[in-house]
């Protein structure tokens, strides 16, 4: 178990290496496009109000940038949910370019939703690539927990890991965050949201780092199999 911990966190950090690579030099960049966080709406799309709700609450690879609606992660995870007799409504919440405290922003009025049972939570990248605080990012996804706790929202937390070129401080600071956080919080925890996916080309869109719509399956597999101990099965 502990050999295949670290290949996860060594695939992790070679992935976010080429993040850092990619957008290192010059301005800082999201995980996103200017155009892309045009398009993406901030307000919540229509729900059942009495179905129970999954929020899907993120930045790009939650929104699904670079592929239609029906290829996005929420969209086929209510497809799974649906075959295996779950009757929970997920709902995209995830906007382009979003940091943690563009999350702590907007999560009120997300979480203001009828009938939120869980939230799934993904954010960070953006943060790491404009080199915020991994202080000043745990506070905030701190924050963004505890409003939904105080709700009674389970919370699904997706972590992210920093690479080396960011400093060894910075590392071990920002690597830090996620899993202290769903241990003090008791939280279900998914350490890399693209394991299976990051490095592989074939899996993955042009800028090497938003999966493509096979790499989305994967990805959204991988969501699946963190929440679905989480879930109850429908009478």
């Amino acid at each position: 178990m502990m050999r295949t911990f670290l290949i996860r966190i060594s695939a992790a950090a070679i992935f976010l290496a080429a993040i850092s690579l990619q957008f290192g030099c010059g301005p800082r960049h999201d995980v996103s496009s200017a155009d892309d966080r045009l398009n993406k709406p901030l307000a919540m799309p229509p729900t059942d109000k009495d179905r129970p709700k999954i929020i899907a609450f993120g930045d790009s690879l939650t929104a699904g940038f670079g592929l239609t609606e029906q290829e996005s992660y929420p969209n086929l995870l209510q497809g799974m949910l649906q075959k295996d007799g779950f009757d929970h409504e997920v709902v995209n919440a995830g906007v382009s370019g979003d940091t943690s405290l563009g999350g702590l922003e907007r999560i009120d009025w997300v979480l203001d939703a009828p009938n939120v049972h869980i939230l799934i939570l993904e954010l960070g990248a953006n943060d790491l690539l404009r080199g915020g605080p991994p202080e000043k990012m745990r506070q905030n996804l701190e924050t963004i927990i505890q409003k939904a706790k105080a709700k009674n929202v389970r919370v699904l937390l997706c972590g992210m890991i920093a690479p080396p070129t960011m400093g060894k401080d910075y590392q071990h600071d920002f690597n830090a965050v996620f899993p202290d956080l769903a241990a003090k919080y008791k939280l279900q925890y998914l350490p890399f949201l693209l394991e299976n996916v990051a490095l592989k080309k074939e899996l993955n869109q042009a800028d090497g780092i938003h999966p493509n719509a096979e790499g989305e399956k994967i990805m959204t597999a991988n969501v699946y199999a963190a929440l679905k101990p989480m879930l109850e099965r429908r009478q």
